[in-house]
């Protein structure tokens, strides 16, 4: 291919073409003349035959140099032509590219796969995900990349690139990253490795803020998981914690307690004072209990104005002691109706322990509730034990 090439250089094709130029010329005087001397000896006529071959040659040559230039000619144009097309559809396609890198809702990258991350390209978007403007980044000239990261995340990030690098395949991250201003957002990076000609290894994507998305997961989470009036586990929610709980508990032979609570003439609140007060004192009740215990136990609303609490290590005694201090602390403290104003309530509680009163979620949580209609029925505000009807406090 090499020698190919330098055959075809201009200098190579302009000296070949002024050899067989030579070689013609020469080659048509000697012959030219030597046949003309022998066909027309006649010195007259020979003199006009010499003038005529010349003009001859002449008139040839011209055609032959006018026919090569103007092909040549033709296909130099041609090429010019081509290459500023092709400049044109390059500099279109660059404007088009900026344009779209510009308007990304993050930024477009191309770094060094190093554990600054040292960044050798960022788009505009640079500024506004990350408060840095794009010179401050490139070649970590204020700041690196990974300085942006916490240690943690960036060790994470290194060994997910490196186990899709050897895969030939991109990379899909999600990860903190702490702006300029010191503020915090969600990034999502999607990117590839691309090997370079001199052996060396770079890494080229896209990084977008995906802090919206992570907010609406999160409430969408606790949509799933929270009662959207107090903030406590739902029913559903509850249940699956008091099932792995139960299932801890029966493993290491643990005690554990169940609530079961309900507000005493919590409807009279509603009908005297509206339903906006009547939820008003939920929260403020539920947010009661949830201080009131320990940070191991669950709270959660089964609906309506009934909740249940699961003590994880906890016996009866204990269990009964933990009821009858929230029954005292809700009775004690008026519940806000949201209005300024505040109202008196009191709660029935029913008590059930593991494995005293049952030995699975459905049996725990009945022998619990059926505790609590017996504390009803010995005039509420009242904690009562399970299967234990004798054993009803009210203070």
């Amino acid at each position: 291919m090499k020698s190919l090439n330098e055959n075809r250089t201009p200098l190579r094709r302009a000296g070949w073409a002024a050899v067989v130029y030579l070689i013609a010329g020469f080659a048509w005087i000697a012959f030219s003349d030597t046949l003309a001397e022998t066909w027309f000896p006649d010195p007259k006529t020979l003199s006009v035959i010499q003038t005529w071959k010349g003009s001859f040659f002449v008139l040839i040559t011209g055609v032959i140099l006018f026919s090569v230039l103007l092909r040549q000619l033709t296909k130099d144009r041609a090429l010019l032509n081509l290459q500023h097309r092709q400049r044109q559809a390059l500099r279109e396609r660059e404007r088009q590219l900026q344009i779209l890198m510009d308007n990304l809702p993050g930024m477009a990258y191309r770094c060094l796969y190093d554990p600054d991350w040292t960044m050798k390209f960022v788009s505009q978007g640079c500024t506004k995900l990350t408060g840095y403007e794009p010179d401050e980044l490139v070649n970590n000239r204020v700041t690196s990349y990974a300085a942006l990261v916490s240690d943690a995340s960036n060790q994470q990030l290194f060994e997910q690139v490196r186990v899709a690098l050897e895969k030939e395949e991109s990379f899909s991250l999600e990860y903190e990253v702490t702006r300029k201003d010191g503020s915090r957002i969600w990034v999502w990076e999607r990117g590839r490795g691309v090997q370079e000609d001199d052996g060396s290894l770079h890494l080229e994507g896209i990084i977008l803020d995906i802090s919206d998305r992570k907010v609406l997961e999160t409430e969408l989470e606790q949509m799933a998981t929270r009662d959207p009036l107090t903030g406590l586990l739902n029913r559903r929610e509850m249940s699956r914690v008091l099932d792995e709980e139960l299932q801890r508990a029966r493993r290491y032979q643990r005690p554990m307690a169940v609530l079961w609570v309900d507000f005493d003439h919590f409807k009279d609140v509603n009908d005297t004072y509206g339903h906006a007060a009547g939820d008003s004192v939920l929260r403020a009740i539920s947010r009661l209990l949830l201080g009131s215990v320990r940070s191991v136990d669950s709270i959660g609303r089964f609906g309506g104005e009934e909740f249940v609490i699961v003590l994880p290590e906890m016996d009866l005694e204990e269990a009964q002691e933990t009821a009858e201090r929230l029954r005292r602390k809700v009775a004690e403290e008026p519940q806000p109706l949201g209005n300024g104003e505040a109202v008196p309530l009191t709660i029935s509680v029913g008590v059930a322990v593991y494995p005293d009163h049952g030995q699975t979620a459905s049996t725990l949580c009945a022998a619990a509730d059926k505790a609590m209609y017996l504390a009803k029925d010995r005039g509420r505000n009242c904690v009562a034990m399970a299967h234990l009807h004798d054993q009803v406090h009210n203070q």
